[in-house]
């Protein structure tokens, strides 16, 4: 099962190489024959959405190693490293396109063939438009971090071209040839915004983050649940590492209990838990006794200090 799903993540990644190849193309050709500052930022940022694709086909590889003696944990935080380095190459697009564009500020030049590039461009941003939308909702469906964070860089290469091609309009009905370049700068701005968000969302994932709160209320709801057959809980800790969840808790049963009882009423809550999702999901109960006041105190990361 885990091979098959590696496998169809990695057909998504191989989409989006190849969208990336056909992009640099179309958009290449888009500023070779009409000289446009804007058309060549956009083909710019096409080069790092190549890049970003190959670098998540390395990442996914690698998070989807099973545990190991050195990785006991299993190798999915590195789809984080994934994302951090598209955000860190979308800031690095929209700095180059900021850099090349403020030459064409102090020197516009007249554009030729505008229709044709804007052809070619619009074709090249179709292509992104539907790639990335294929990339964001089965990243969010397979909870992947590396397919939706190379969708949403896809999508950031969409409005790139959307200012890029209304800059070119804007500049063919009216002659304004440096609206070309503060256009490229404008939306590149906005593009910074994006690559700053995919690298705190990398940061938050490498700090072990909690699980989202709709899934943290679906396991709390099913806990308090239990609350009419006398059990309690306490100590739920939760962490998401790319795909996989980490979810452990305390389990406060009857004291009489014998072992047995308490480990197989552990091993039912544990497997009803990993069912409420789809992606990989760790749960590791504690057993403790209801009725013993020190198990109310064993609360927290630090639980045996807090004795």
């Amino acid at each position: 099962m885990a091979e098959k799903s590696q496998n169809t993540l990695q057909k998504f990644i191989y989409l989006s190489i190849a969208a990336a190849i056909v992009t640099i193309l179309l958009k290449y050709y888009a500023y070779n024959i009409t000289g446009s500052m804007g058309f060549l930022s956009d083909a710019l940022e096409s080069f790092v959405n190549l890049f970003a694709a190959i670098f998540a086909l390395i990442i996914l590889n690698v998070s989807q190693r099973p545990a190991d003696k050195g990785h006991m944990y299993g190798h999915s935080k590195a789809e984080y490293f994934s994302s951090a380095v598209e955000g860190a190459l979308i800031l690095v697009a929209a700095f180059s396109i900021i850099w090349s564009a403020i030459p064409r500020i102090i020197d516009p030049k007249p554009l030729e063939n505008i229709n044709t590039g804007l052809l070619f461009s619009l074709l090249a941003s179709l292509v992104n438009l539907v790639v990335g939308q294929i990339l964001i909702k089965n990243g969010k469906k397979r909870k992947s971090v590396v397919l939706e964070a190379d969708g949403r860089h896809l999508m950031t290469d969409v409005w790139t071209s959307v200012g890029v091609i209304a800059g070119i309009v804007i500049v063919k009905f009216t002659g304004l040839l440096i609206l070309d370049p503060i256009i490229a700068i404008l939306v590149a701005i906005n593009i910074i915004f994006t690559g700053y968000k995919l690298i705190s969302r990398s940061a938050s994932g490498l700090m072990d983050a909690t699980i989202p709160q709709e899934d943290l209320e679906k396991v709390t709801n099913y806990l308090d649940s239990l609350k009419s057959e006398h059990i309690e809980y306490h100590s739920l800790l939760t962490r998401a590492a790319g795909q996989r969840k980490f979810i452990t808790l305390h389990l406060l049963v009857p004291g009489i209990w014998t072992v047995k009882q308490g480990h197989d009423y552990a091993d039912e809550v544990e497997e009803t838990i990993v069912n409420m999702f789809d992606e990989p999901v760790t749960v590791v109960t504690h057993i403790e006794p209801v009725d013993d006041p020190i198990s109310m105190k064993d609360i927290g990361i630090d639980r045996h200090q807090l004795k």
